[in-house]
């Protein structure tokens, strides 16, 4: 089993979302999760996270690759492109054929590398418009994956998140649940005993239209128009933040 982890990405691998004042940068998430279930299972395992918000997928390869390759790790995990999706303008097939270079250039040091497909959105009415353009980037996925030897975790079949339960209030990142959710299927993936449950959900309760209405005006106010504002001014949220492990580092008392 590997004994040295780095996890490479934008906001969905630091774990934002998943508050934990005890963690790093003070979120958790599913790549935490992932690395202190494989901690528990092999003796001196490291795991280091240089994933960074609101990275773009040149800036995550750019930023993050050369010093991933530097610690030598035989388990690799990366998303990115979420955020390039979300731009008015991507060229996917570029984006992607950066990509899998990455993926060729990780797969050549013998690393067992881990990818990912988005998110399905069909159920919320801002990320419904962006279906296509994810469905696309997860073929593409796909295939790279297929090409280089790669493992896969396709998020996209996943219907426990489409539930918006499993999402923070800004709806953009994943909470607790949907965390674990993601960790539960890195480890599935991996083929890795895990003592993880995921959170059973009661129906969903309906909700009157005019409540649905003063929700998304309320989410539209404190957390969409600061997202299109930082856009305008060329700004990130990650402009201020480093990685939260920068080095590959023991999982202590289970926390990552």
């Amino acid at each position: 089993m590997s004994k040295r982890l780095v996890a490479l990405g934008d906001s969905f691998t630091e774990g934002v979302g998943d508050d934990d004042p005890r963690a790093a940068n003070g979120v958790r998430g599913w790549a935490d999760r992932v690395a202190a279930q494989l901690a528990a299972e092999v003796p001196d395992f490291r795991y280091a996270n240089l994933a960074i918000r609101g990275r773009l997928l040149g800036q995550v390869l750019d930023e993050q690759l050369e010093p991933a390759l530097a610690m030598t790790p035989d388990l690799v995990t990366l998303y990115a492109g979420g955020n390039d999706l979300m731009r008015p303008k991507v060229d996917i097939d570029a984006l992607l054929g950066r990509y899998a270079e990455a993926v060729a250039t990780l797969r050549a040091t013998g690393a067992t590398v881990v990818l990912f497909t988005g998110v399905d959105g069909v159920e919320d009415p801002l990320f419904r418009k962006m279906r296509g353009r994810t469905a696309i980037y997860n073929e593409l996925v796909r295939g790279i994956a297929a090409s280089h030897g790669a493992l896969l975790v396709d998020m996209w079949p996943m219907r426990q998140l489409r539930d918006r339960r499993m999402w923070s209030a800004d709806r953009l990142h994943l909470n607790s649940a949907g965390h674990t959710e993601v960790a539960i299927e890195v480890l599935r993936v991996l083929d890795a005993p895990h003592s993880l449950s995921p959170v059973d959900l009661a129906p969903v309760p309906a909700t009157d239209p005019r409540s649905r209405r003063s929700e998304d005006l309320r989410w539209a106010r404190e957390h969409a128009l600061p997202w299109i504002k930082r856009r305008v001014r060329g700004e990130s949220s990650g402009d201020t933040v480093t990685p939260k492990r920068p080095e590959p580092l023991p999982v202590v008392d289970g926390l990552a």
